[in-house]
């Protein structure tokens, strides 16, 4: 008996180590949720919404004949809820948030609150909601800050340094999922620089850590309790798949939002593309580093510098760009008015420029679509933005021995020429085996392929030849 208890007494022994070792496996959330919760706030929105209905079902049945089942359903359906189908409604929403200042600046999303009529928020502390005021939004970045007055003392969370967070770190995200106020997850920085294609300064952190809808605005914290990120989006058919706005990129958009600063951003004037190899050997690189430049904008700064299709961007400011995202986001961080020193690739030597840039529009991107509808008839249908190749210097530039084709400016997301792999700077120089120079000779091979239902085109990518077969409407 005495041999049976001192053996269960030496495994007990043994096994208080295991049990310590798990537990610092772990990490402890208590405490961090309890004191980073009580700075987060929940936020629901209200619009009001104008009523009448569905038009479209109005006119169906209005229009039916007088003798017609349909009419008189229609008669009655208007005599008993007719009014009240006119009558306007609210629509509402929810959302997070976080209290960056003691005296009630408030942290989100910009799709939170957007086109909000009223806004409440909602203190873990106080029992009564307030109503909140939008100081200012960024778009862009999917941000906005609001204001409440509750007096001052009010708990805060501080952002932290996302560039200096690794994958792999422990975060807890702390948010209103499906109007469950204060909901706290745990998980793991998952992945970093991600783009969702949720605009144009896309460079989400990635986590696990449980977001549905309603996390919107609210905080991912780091273990030391700082904001790492601001949780904005899902997959959502995915499981485990968040993203985040980093508090690095954030900050800097939160503190001039607060200053009362407009937003302004760096503009160079072009649109780009990334650089494969293939497309690297074609310019004379060695290896594809820098961006591709697919249309300079006439008129704008680095029209203006010196900058032409077919030039590679190698440097910015000094430093190295392998994305058009790189680039983009440099650009962008510097004022309009700035000088920004570019080395470029250009017919096997490099190149210094010297560019001031411009202020980068909000709504370019708007613009652009509007500038595609614009274009001939048969370009809007293949999802394409097209102009001849104008000559000798942009001819070498984009491969050609001489001045032909038509080239690709922009393609428009979802079209069928973006289903196929065609690309800003591309040059179609023949339709079904036949040149076009124009707009107008396109137009026509087009529509003499219309029955049957397919045009094929020759691109000339960078000197290369390539087939891309595009599906036709036939109506």
């Amino acid at each position: 008996m005495k041999r049976f208890l001192a053996l269960c007494t030496l495994l007990a022994f043994l096994a208080i180590p295991n049990l310590v070792l798990a537990k610092a496996g772990l990490p402890d959330f208590t405490d961090l949720a309890e004191q980073a919760g009580k700075a987060v706030v929940n936020i629901s929105t209200t619009k009001n919404v104008a009523g009448g209905g569905s038009a479209q079902m109005k006119e169906f049945f209005k229009n039916a004949p007088k003798n017609s089942p349909f009419r008189e359903f229609f008669d009655q359906f208007e005599r008993y809820f007719g009014q009240q189908d006119a009558m306007p409604r609210k629509l509402s929403s929810l959302g997070s948030g976080f209290i960056i200042s003691a005296d009630g600046y408030i942290v989100t999303n910009n799709h939170v609150v957007a086109e909000a009529d009223e806004i409440k928020v909602k203190l873990l502390s106080r029992d009564k909601p307030y109503d909140a005021k939008v100081i200012g939004r960024d778009q862009e970045t999917d941000l906005a800050l609001l204001k409440i007055e509750a007096g001052n003392g009010l708990p805060v969370l501080e952002f932290g340094n996302s560039d200096a967070t690794r994958v792999g770190e422990w975060v807890l995200a702390i948010g209103n999922p499906f109007g469950l106020g204060h909901t706290v997850t745990a998980g793991i920085i998952s992945g970093k620089g991600r783009h969702i294609g949720a605009g144009p300064f896309d460079s989400f952190l990635q986590t696990d850590a449980s977001i549905n809808p309603g996390n919107s605005g609210g905080p991912l914290i780091d273990m030391d309790g700082k904001v790492v990120g601001i949780n904005t989006a899902i997959v959502p058919n995915g499981q485990g798949i968040g993203f985040a706005t980093p508090a690095s990129q954030a900050s800097k958009i939160i503190q001039q939002l607060k200053s009362g600063k407009k937003i302004l951003r760096g503009w160079l004037g072009i649109t780009m593309q990334e650089l494969d190899e293939n497309t690297a050997k074609g310019v004379g690189l060695k290896e594809p580093k820098g961006v591709l430049v697919a249309q300079v904008i006439p008129g704008d700064p680095a029209d203006k510098g010196g900058l032409k299709t077919g030039d590679v961007i190698v440097k910015a400011a000094g430093q190295s760009v392998d994305t058009p995202g790189d680039l983009l986001q440099r650009i962008a961080n510097m004022r309009p008015g700035d000088k920004v020193q570019l080395t470029v690739w250009r017919q096997n030597r490099t190149l210094n420029l010297s560019i001031t840039l411009g202020e980068r529009k909000p709504n370019y991107v708007a613009e652009q679509d509007q500038g595609l509808q614009k274009q001939d008839a048969t370009a809007v249908e293949l999802g394409l933005g097209l102009r001849p190749v104008e000559g000798g210097e942009e001819a070498q530039a984009l491969g050609l021995q001489k001045p032909q084709g038509l080239l690709v400016m922009e393609v428009k997301p979802g079209s069928a020429a973006s289903q196929v792999d065609i690309q800003p700077g591309d040059v179609i120089i023949q339709a079904n085996q036949q040149p076009v120079g124009s707009v107008e000779q396109l137009r026509a091979v087009v529509k003499s392929a219309k029955q049957s239902g397919m045009v094929m085109l020759l691109l000339k990518r960078q000197g290369r030849n390539m087939f891309r077969a595009i599906t036709l409407d036939r109506k």
